[in-house]
């Protein structure tokens, strides 16, 4: 995940290069995620606006983000990036790499919820991304 905006050229190859050295909890959700199966489409280290996210569902506007420790440190900064998604009618959820550790039937179950819940505020792909700041 990259912590600063950067300019499109940049982004993408960062993106490329984030893809290429993904840490190992991030590729757990990976292998995950694809496994949901073939209802939802997820990207992983996804350009969105000014950032990068870890993983998106572009069709429901659904971004996750893995949080290692050193987020704690972040928040602020953590706090412009949700604001900034947002904006683009984003909704984003995050995770702490040891849940994904610990409990990955628990996160898959979290995102499956957000998945079926933008799903049924939206009545499927697309719609209006003002309905997803109201409703989360």
């Amino acid at each position: 995940m990259s912590g600063s905006p950067l300019p499109l050229r940049a982004r993408t190859h960062t993106a490329r290069q984030l893809r290429r050295n993904a840490t190992e909890v991030e590729t757990r959700l990976w292998r995950a995620l694809r496994e949901i199966g073939q209802r939802h489409r997820f990207r992983r280290q996804h350009p969105i606006g000014r950032y990068i996210v870890d993983f998106a569902c572009p069709g429901l506007k659904l971004a996750i983000e893995l949080d290692g420790g050193q987020h704690a440190l972040r928040q602020e900064g953590d706090a412009a990036r949700t604001i900034e998604l947002a904006s683009r009618g984003y909704r984003l959820i995050r995770f702490w790499n040891s849940d994904v550790i610990d409990n990955l039937a628990g996160v898959l179950e979290r995102i499956t919820n957000e998945l079926d819940a933008l799903s049924a505020l939206e009545g499927g792909e697309g719609g209006d991304p003002s309905r997803l700041r109201r409703g989360g």
